[in-house]
């Protein structure tokens, strides 16, 4: 493949993106709908998708115009098939499905979780296989072993919420707004983190998957408790904020390094939302300096839903000459690789 035409609608996130040859970004765009739905307290699923179909073809246009392009120099089209939302999902899709049947060109289906790991690829384009993924959103906290590309294996995933799902949760509780991710990161810096604390979920436990609902939970609670003078003290909120973040954090980088254990690799990408979260960032950093392993992070615009890792991604599959049929409909669960409630050496 030379040029590949990505599209993203998974959830509330229009993007179209133009990658040539799997690891050079030529053109992304991406339009959020976050003023749409902030009065909702989260997204709606049909506005979203109405709004993906107004948006998709000026961005068509757009991201052609900024690659310098003709749409005819397109050598393949991708678009996410899930997991996400099924009515966002299908805009995306019946729009690369049209193009690639109009332009006579390839089509293939993207897993989004997937995706996530080809994004930092294409700013890093050095990362080799194997190496520990850890792929932490609103919607996904999982971890995958990945011997080599194309083959990922799934060490532990979360039994209940996903930890941008818990920092939506809690935000919602403390009347901080929404998305709940970026407000509490940005409270958090100047909060004491020790003030409150707040055991993970499973934290304590050999095995690699997460629970973030229990420290939702204790969040709630220890603010219910609170006076009503001390729920409106700033600095006390702060604090809390903190003490939440500290405890998710805490376990998303016990549970990565498990499966470093487990797996006895030396690497380590993050994907996903949440991995914009600074705090994290630069723990798992520090922690792979000093420990002698490597860590991996997109740049902050590539860690939100977007269709250059689709891209790219598709370029990977494309390549290989996979195709998905134009008949393909989208999987709002599909899964990336097979499940397995236990690990087993294959490396």
């Amino acid at each position: 493949m030379t040029f590949v035409l990505g599209v993203e609608t998974s959830c509330d996130d229009t993007s179209v993106a133009v990658v040539e040859n799997g690891n050079r970004l030529v053109a992304n765009h991406v339009s959020g709908q976050l003023d749409a739905h902030r009065r909702f307290g989260g997204i709606v699923p049909e506005g979203a998708s109405r709004k993906h179909l107004e948006l998709l073809l000026p961005l068509l246009d757009d991201v052609l115009h900024l690659a310098g392009i003709d749409i005819t120099q397109i050598d393949g089209y991708a678009a996410t098939a899930g997991p996400g939302l099924t009515g966002s999902l299908l805009m995306g899709m019946c729009c690369a499905k049209v193009l690639a049947l109009v332009y006579d060109r390839p089509f293939i289906g993207v897993n989004h979780l997937e995706g996530h790991l080809f994004a930092p690829r294409l700013e890093q384009p050095d990362i080799q296989t194997p190496f520990v993924s850890l792929l932490v959103s609103g919607g996904h906290t999982s971890l995958y072993a990945v011997k080599e590309w194309g083959h990922y294996r799934l060490l532990g995933k979360t039994r209940d919420d996903a930890a941008g799902e818990a920092y939506d949760k809690v935000a919602k509780y403390l009347g901080l707004g929404w998305p709940g991710g970026p407000i509490i990161d940005e409270m958090a810096q100047e909060g004491n983190s020790d003030r409150f604390f707040f055991r993970g979920g499973l934290e304590e436990e050999a095995s690699c998957d997460f629970s973030f609902s229990g420290i939702k939970t204790a969040v709630v609670r220890t603010f219910k408790n609170l006076s009503a003078r001390e729920q409106k003290d700033t600095a006390l909120l702060h604090d809390l904020a903190a003490s939440f973040q500290e405890a998710v954090i805490r376990t998303l980088v016990k549970k990565t390094w498990h499966a470093l254990l487990l797996t006895g690799y030396k690497q380590v990408v993050v994907g996903g939302g949440v991995a914009a979260n600074r705090a994290l960032r630069e723990r798992i950093k520090k922690k792979g300096e000093n420990e002698g392993y490597r860590i991996f992070f997109p740049s902050l615009s590539l860690c939100t839903d977007n269709a250059a890792m689709i891209a790219a991604c598709g370029d990977f599959h494309l390549s290989r000459g996979e195709r998905s049929p134009l008949t393909l409909e989208p999987d709002p669960r599909l899964p990336l690789g097979p499940t397995h409630t236990a690990f087993s050496p294959f490396h």
